[in-house]
């Protein structure tokens, strides 16, 4: 067997992936917080979809690059496919979605948060072994079924928490705190799956690996992770807005924002209404009775 480095450069991979799992962790919670509290169908989807994106996006995906970085095999190169890369991307967001559209809806009951955790927990332990079927090196990769059959408890029992966290937390500390036990549990599935990995090379191959080298990848990477912190703000923001100015059915509030035929007013009405409001109303004359010469 050829050794196998996780950890090339020290420090670094396992304090990175785990702050990408807390802070994708920490804004989906904050997102499915606010769809619990959303009024409409609608609203409450458009944010499960922006927590399932910081979770499955940020929180899973992310993190199991930032730690692959630091996967190296001595003795041979190692390329990552990236189709299989994108495609385990699309799997994290799937199932999260799932799970978190599954226990967004409805009554929360025990059962319905463990089916989902089951489902999720299936779809995130689908991402990792995709991630790294998406993987190369110069030979044949073989996994312990022991380890394994542990990442896939660990990955069910961890959506199982997470998702009972989505429904249940409110608050920026405990927030904070199922954030943390998230993170904690979405590194330890991917490092006891990377602990089942064990690699035989074979001599004939080390010239013929294909892929991208995995520095290369720090740059998509950085630009996914971007887009993905900006995005989901982006959403956030005009989510908020939206229903910062509109009641719980979608159509404008009453008041200083809205007239009653639901049209803004005008600056030059503005304007008048505000002369009109600062001009004093005239003094009532008094009425003089006749009087009898």
């Amino acid at each position: 067997m050829a050794e196998v480095h996780h950890f090339t450069y020290g420090v670094f991979n396992p304090i990175a992936a785990f702050l990408l799992a807390f802070l994708g962790s920490f804004f989906g919670l904050l997102s499915t917080a606010r769809a619990r509290d959303a009024r409409t169908r609608g609203r409450r989807n458009r944010w499960l979809l922006i927590g399932a994106f910081a979770i499955g996006g940020g929180a899973i995906w992310l993190m199991h690059f930032a730690a692959m970085l630091g996967f190296e095999v001595p003795a041979s190169p190692v390329r990552f496919d990236v189709p299989m890369t994108v495609g385990s991307l699309v799997l994290a967001v799937v199932a999260v979605g799932a799970g978190l559209l599954i226990v967004g809806h409805g009554r929360r009951t025990p059962p319905k948060v463990v089916a989902a955790g089951v489902l999720t927990g299936g779809g995130v332990l689908a991402m990792h072994y995709t991630g790294m079927l998406g993987m190369h090196v110069a030979g044949e990769m073989r996994y312990d079924l022991a380890l394994v059959g542990a990442s896939a408890v660990i990955a069910v029992v961890a959506c199982t928490v997470a998702l009972w966290f989505t429904v249940s937390v409110r608050g920026w500390a405990p927030i904070s705190g199922a954030a943390g036990i998230m993170a904690v549990a979405v590194c330890g599935m991917h490092y006891t799956g990377m602990a089942a990995l064990s690699v035989r090379l074979d001599p004939g191959l080390p010239s013929a690996v294909s892929g991208l080298r995995p520095l290369t990848l720090i740059v998509p990477i950085t630009l996914i992770t971007a887009a993905t912190i900006v995005g989901v703000a982006l959403s956030a923001l005009q989510a908020m807005t939206e229903e910062e100015f509109t009641d719980g059915a979608g159509t404008p509030r009453r008041g200083a924002h809205a007239e009653p035929g639901g049209n803004p007013w005008s600056l030059k009405q503005a304007t008048a209404a505000a002369t009109a409001a600062r001009r004093p109303s005239p003094r009532p004359v008094p009425m003089r009775t006749p009087t009898n010469t």
